[in-house]
């Protein structure tokens, strides 16, 4: 699911992400999407949907992650927490009941229950205190939810969040604990936050082994064609990450034979497409010659074509995951292209 934090995928059209990538549905960030435009200029447009015209699926988080990004201008209590706006300075709260309806405003398709995603150097007590509170969130989330309707004339739905850090017996019971209330999908949070990559493994096959297997399981933040490919094999079928489009601008490239730095001089004189086994795709018009020159000169079209590549790999990637699966050959492929992905060329 690529990410739209503030409305919008960066450097890349809708119309792109629809015909050109493949996307069929994006991410809205509440807390910025809160902050700026503001909850009167979405009402008004009639929803982030008609706001920024994206006709598929959107899935709004809860700001729960940018709460724990702000740590130094933010205060968590029983009720909710209390922050300092990074635009203005000007300071707000958000509580479990009050982001259900900030999220029902920005109208997403899927929303998220408020949560506190604990840093990963936080001792047990600490987490397990965490984790309760966070489920003490859920069902004021779920009570709220339950009896306000969606404003815009479509249905949504309310993903649970699992917590618990890297302790396997809070991850088991804040499994079972979201599991209980029976709700369309289930997320899995406070990972990719700076533990070990092992122990993000680890967790993520203790929560699919914990989750309904027939409910989607949705691994929040995550990650590198690598750790797709790991947690597809676990059991996860949703996934979202800034990686792709931010490591796009800044000329890093992924594609299925590894990773490229397109700013190193090695590509300088390389008239090849960007990915030749991704021929059908738009970004592969252009050579890795011209783009390093695009994005050395630091043109816009230089992100334009380096984000719709990323983006149109990773579609790539979990689209043939898929195909694999049906043809009951996905763990040999997955070892191959691992190992390929996961080198830099």
């Amino acid at each position: 699911m690529p990410v739209g934090t503030a409305g919008t995928v960066k450097a890349v059209h809708q119309r792109e992400l629809e015909s050109d990538i493949g996307a069929q549905i994006i991410l809205g960030n509440t807390y910025h999407l809160y902050l700026r435009p503001g909850l009167d200029i979405l009402e008004k447009a009639g929803g982030l949907h008609q706001f920024n015209g994206w006709s598929k699926p959107i899935l709004t988080d809860s700001g729960g992650y940018q709460v724990y990004s702000l740590a130094h201008r933010r205060k968590i209590s029983e009720e909710g927490v209390v922050f300092q706006s990074h635009i203005d300075g000007s300071r707000h709260q958000f509580t479990p009941e009050g982001v259900m309806d900030i999220q029902r405003s920005i109208g997403g398709d899927i929303i998220m229950a408020f949560d506190e995603c604990p840093p990963a150097d936080k001792d047990f007590q600490y987490v397990e205190k965490s984790m309760h509170l966070t489920h003490r969130w859920l069902k004021r989330c779920i009570d709220r939810f339950d009896c306000t309707e969606g404003k815009y004339g479509y249905r949504q739905s309310l993903f649970p969040i699992v917590q618990g850090g890297i302790f396997p017996e809070l991850r088991k019971a804040s499994c079972e604990k979201i599991a209980s209330y029976s709700r369309d999908g289930n997320a899995i949070g406070g990972l990719s936050v700076g533990e070990a990559v092992e122990n993000m493994y680890a967790m993520t096959s203790l929560c699919c082994d914990s989750l309904p297997p027939d409910k989607p399981r949705y691994l929040m933040g995550v990650g590198t064609p690598e750790n797709i490919l790991e947690c597809i094999a676990l059991g996860v079928d949703m996934f979202d990450c800034v990686m792709p489009t931010r490591n796009a601008r800044h000329g890093v490239l992924f594609t299925s034979e590894g990773v490229i730095n397109i700013k190193n001089e090695k590509w300088k004189e390389d008239f090849s497409p960007i990915d030749s086994s991704m021929n059908n795709y738009a970004s592969n018009s252009y050579s890795k010659a011209y783009l390093r020159h695009l994005i050395q000169s630091n043109e816009m079209l230089g992100a334009q074509i380096a984000t719709i590549h990323n983006l149109s790999f990773y579609m790539w990637l979990v689209t043939e995951s898929r195909s694999q699966i049906e043809r009951g050959t996905f763990a040999n492929w997955k070892g191959i292209m691992v190992k390929k992905v996961s080198q830099r060329l």
